[in-house]
């Protein structure tokens, strides 16, 4: 059992029989009355969003999920296919198990899938993956003050602001958490 003053975003517990991650944490502190916990929770089986408040004190059911490293195959158009870098076996899962990670997948990629009690739950990617440009808007020349950024498109269709100098077909590295620019990559 843990607290849910102790729950952090990515953590993942049991209530009521379904399986919980914690998509955002806030800690509200009123003037005479205790403390209460507001948590932004995923259904990872059903993939629906909710908002719980706690009560300071208050205790959930943590688990432990198992990890195993392997490859992203291809989407079917209704399930995403992944194969076990050591058995070799198939793993499907739908959309909503994947959602926040998709942005940041492609072909032959290297994930970490969690599994609860043999069941495939989600994806963890790494904290950064390194991608092609393949789209920028234009640089505008003398735009230069206040650190200026521009949008571009990624190869897996995800877009960000970058700074002026990235151009289309360079590598960027973007950090999975945030989504955001974290360098250009040499090549």
């Amino acid at each position: 059992m843990a607290e849910v003053q102790h729950l952090r975003r990515g953590n993942i517990f049991v209530e009521n029989g379904q399986l919980w991650r914690v998509l955002d944490y806030q800690h509200i502190k009123m003037a005479r009355g205790g403390a209460t916990i507001r948590l932004k929770l995923r259904n990872l089986r059903t993939g629906a969003t909710v908002e719980r408040t706690y009560n300071s004190g208050a205790r959930v059911e943590d688990i432990r999920l198992d990890a195993r490293t392997v490859e992203y195959l291809y989407n079917d158009g209704e399930l995403y296919h992944f194969m076990d870098t050591e058995t070799y076996e198939q793993i499907a899962l739908p959309r909503e198990a994947l959602e926040g990670v998709l942005e940041f997948m492609k072909d032959n990629q290297t994930v970490e899938v969690e599994f609860y009690e043999g069941e495939p739950i989600s994806v963890q990617l790494p904290t950064t993956v390194d991608l092609k440009v393949t789209w920028a808007e234009m640089a505008v020349a003398g735009d230069t003050a206040n650190n200026p950024t521009k949008q571009v498109e990624l190869e897996t269709g995800y877009r960000l602001q970058v700074p002026m100098f990235v151009q289309e077909g360079d590598i960027i590295r973007v950090d999975t958490r945030t989504g955001e620019y974290v360098t250009r990559v040499q090549q």
